[in-house]
């Protein structure tokens, strides 16, 4: 078996690099194994790729934060010959928010994989959440090390328990030696050793044993407490030596400065068996339960020493049935009788080393390996899912329930709140009339896909705020505050055409007469504006607020007019900045760019006009070429946005583009029954739920609510009307288009009820 690892390595000091370098050591021992071939793929902290002087079997060096690396490393891998992967996860040594970029890597990875997870959090934010979840549903297993990590896991983060398993931290293969040099150096002959060894940080807890040592020292003079192991890199990199001198300080100030000793140095797993075989008893004081495993522990009882610790949840475990001691969080006191117990009773003292040393025999490296090696020929086993069939295209069995709750947490009498922090409204920002506008259409839309009377419910408090933000020359305001009082006399050209398109719609499909009439009334108070529009987004709204006003009154020669000149305007402005290779409207790509192709696929489609048909298929062409590398969507970035035959820059990228392209190629299937825009309307539309560069979701599970951006490194975890509007409307879309395609492939004889 081929496999490739992916963590930290050696020689950088780091716990999981020298796990990772144990774990290909033991499955090299296995007959199956492939050891020329086998590879590691190491994550370097810094930039510089000469950082660390790593071994011949690392092939591949990822930069901690260059989400580049992450693609590459992956391309790599696929190009082997490896069988399988194994990926050792901590949050901090991968890059992006929580680790994120890891994503990059696994989702493009076509090998198959296992995860082992060194952490599972009690408590994990969004984004440690929604990650873990990720990583579970790409990996043919997660592999943990304790049991309360597989409660975690089954439910906090909703992972089936058949997707995990546990498999126990593997300690050194190694049995105490007769000369032992550290046990016979100067530091540790004559005396009675308590040991700590890791790297040294606040939340070790190391002033609680400090403390105890005093009325320790009292009955025994002869005990030393070494602590081995260097300052952590990040406790050094901000703080200096600082928690090491206050911890040589406590000592001084409790008279017991004669008996504590740092050894500040980074030792072999040879020479760390040695302490530990040496040392009288083994404590590890951390400070509170939140330790879902610890190497650190697993090694002292692989080496059978005798063991002291707070009941942290790896300790609670490990240290069961006899293995070991326990003593509440911080107490020193209670420490000190445990000591000086265990200094005194013999019996019960080499009890504790006996059960430890059976114990540890089942978790050295050799044995650990197998099991190892099993669960990767399961992943190898599990074999390829079987593609999905098609028609349909479209999979709306893998779509969300439809669930309004947060577009009703943000609205109230007045309209909905334009933005929120979290997924809490911000009413400090008020309103507008563009998300209010956003919200009629969705409120109709989802009133005509399944007669929802939340929708209906709210459809008149978005329609009386637009009747409320519209002047009396027709034109419209954009911006009020939440006390209600308006805060521009004029909104902005886009605020106008995006309320026209929603009333518009409203005239087309509104619920009863009373409504579309209100709208139609609105809508004609508006029309001597449509003259006055001079920026080509406005006017594509408004294009598509008319067409949808023609489908239910198409005689109207006025609006037939409007809707020809309007498009002439983007017509001309593509032949006006068409050049070579650039097929655009502009000499640049900035924000809602799909809605000007969608606006003559509009004009066309309620007039025939062959130009703009020509024109917004070219178009969407263009539009292709740079917005779907690597198989995901990839909008425009509000970051700089898009210049002539420059580069997509990707970042930020924004709902409200995604909504765009959905819609956009909602209508291109519509029109051309080309299965290749329902393939592109589904990848769009999967951008929301993680099939995006970062493949992290930017729809809530839990809100219901849609991250407000997706950026370099995470998303934009505020949840304004602007974004969770772009999702449900396209949601909606996805399942309006899918009952589409379900008619264009089923016989014209049956006939398909919407509302069945």
């Amino acid at each position: 078996m081929k496999i490739a690892y992916i963590s930290t390595y050696p020689p950088r000091e780091c716990g999981l690099a020298t796990f990772n370098q144990n774990l290909v050591n033991a499955l090299s021992l296995n007959s199956s194994y492939d050891a020329a071939q086998s590879f590691v793929v190491a994550m370097n902290e810094s930039e510089d790729l000469n950082e660390h002087a790593y071994p011949e079997d690392v092939k591949f060096i990822i930069r901690q934060q260059n989400q580049q690396d992450y693609l590459d490393a992956a391309d790599f891998i696929n190009n082997s010959n490896i069988d399988t992967c194994i990926i050792e996860h901590e949050f901090g040594i991968y890059g992006g928010n929580s680790g994120i970029f890891l994503l990059s890597l696994l989702n493009r990875l076509k090998k198959p994989f296992i995860t082992v997870l060194h952490t599972v959090l009690k408590d994990p934010s969004f984004m440690q959440q929604t990650i873990i979840k990720e990583i579970a549903s790409k990996s043919s297993k997660i592999v943990v090390m304790s049991k309360k990590a597989v409660l975690f896991l089954t439910s906090i983060y909703q992972i089936p328990s058949s997707q995990i398993k546990l498999i126990a931290h593997g300690v050194p293969d190694l049995e105490p030696i007769s000369n032992n040099a550290v046990s016979q150096s100067d530091l540790f002959r004559n005396k009675k050793v308590l040991f700590t060894f890791g790297l040294i940080s606040r939340n070790k807890g190391l002033e609680t044993v400090i403390k105890a040592l005093p009325d320790v020292v009292k009955r025994h003079p002869e005990v030393l407490y070494v602590i081995l192991g260097n300052t952590h890199p990040g406790v050094v990199k901000h703080n200096g030596e600082e928690y090491r001198d206050s911890l040589k300080a406590l000592a001084k100030d409790l008279g017991v400065e004669k008996n504590i000793a740092f050894v500040n140095k980074f030792v072999s797993e040879e020479e760390l068996h040695q302490y530990l075989t040496a040392c009288y008893l083994y404590i590890t004081p951390y400070l509170n339960e939140a330790q879902i495993t610890s190497g650190t522990l697993s090694y002292a009882v692989g080496a059978g020493a005798a063991v002291v610790s707070t009941p942290y949840w790896h300790a609670q475990e490990l240290l069961s049935e006899n293995r070991g001691e326990l003593f509440d969080f911080k107490n020193d006191s209670q420490l000190a009788k445990i000591i000086n117990n265990l200094l005194e009773d013999k019996v019960k003292y080499q009890s504790l080393k006996n059960n430890a040393y059976q114990y540890g025999l089942d978790l050295r490296w050799p044995a650990i390996g197998n099991v190892y090696m099993s669960a990767l020929q399961e992943a190898l086993d599990s074999g390829k899912k079987p593609a999905r069939k098609v028609p349909p295209v479209i999979d709306v069995d893998s779509m969300p329930a439809l669930n309004l709750s947060h577009i009703e947490l943000l609205t109230d009498d007045t309209g909905i709140i334009q933005h929120a922090k979290f997924g809490i409204p911000n009413l400090k920002e008020g309103y507008c009339i563009d998300d209010n506008a956003r919200a009629l259409i969705l409120s109709l839309m989802a009133y005509d896909q399944d007669k929802s009377k939340k929708a209906l419910k709210l459809m008149p408090v978005y329609l009386s705020f637009i009747q409320y933000m519209q002047r009396e020359d027709g034109n419209f305001r954009n911006f009020l505050s939440f006390n209600r009082n308006y805060l521009d006399e004029v909104g902005s050209e886009d605020s106008f055409g995006r309320t026209i398109w929603s009333l518009g719609y409203l005239i087309n499909i509104g619920p009863n007469n009373s409504y579309r009439e209100f709208g139609r009334e609105l809508f004609g108070n508006a029309v001597p504006h449509f003259k006055k529009l001079k920026y080509l987004r406005a006017i594509a709204n408004t294009i598509i607020g008319i067409a949808y006003y023609l489908r239910s009154h198409p005689g109207d020669e006025l609006l037939v007019n409007e809707i020809n000149r309007l498009s002439k305007s983007l017509t001309d402005a593509y032949s006006n900045n068409k050049d070579g290779d650039w097929h655009w409207y502009e000499d640049i790509l900035t924000y809602d760019n799909a809605i000007l192709p969608l606006a003559l696929l509009c004009h066309y489609e309620v007039t025939g006009n062959s130009e703009s048909h020509r024109t917004a298929m070219e178009s969407i062409k263009f539009l292709n070429s740079f917005s779907f590398e690597n198989g995901y969507l990839n909008p425009v970035g509000n970051a700089g946005w898009m210049k002539k035959n420059g580069k997509n820059p990707v970042y930020d990228q924004q709902a409200l583009e995604t909504m765009a392209m959905v819609l956009l190629y909602s209508k291109a299937f519509e029109i051309t029954k080309d299965d290749a825009y329902l393939n592109l309307m589904q990848t769009s539309y999967e951008w929301f739920l993680g099939k995006n560069s970062l493949h992290i979701p930017l729809y809530d599970f839990e809100t219901n609510g849609c991250a407000d951006g997706l950026q370099f490194n995470s998303v934009n975890r505020n949840q304004g009307a602007e974004s969770t509007l772009a999702y449900f409307i396209s949601h909606l879309t996805v399942l309006n288009t899918a009952e589409i395609e379900f008619q264009s492939f089923s016989s014209p004889l049956i006939q398909v009820d919407k509302y069945a």
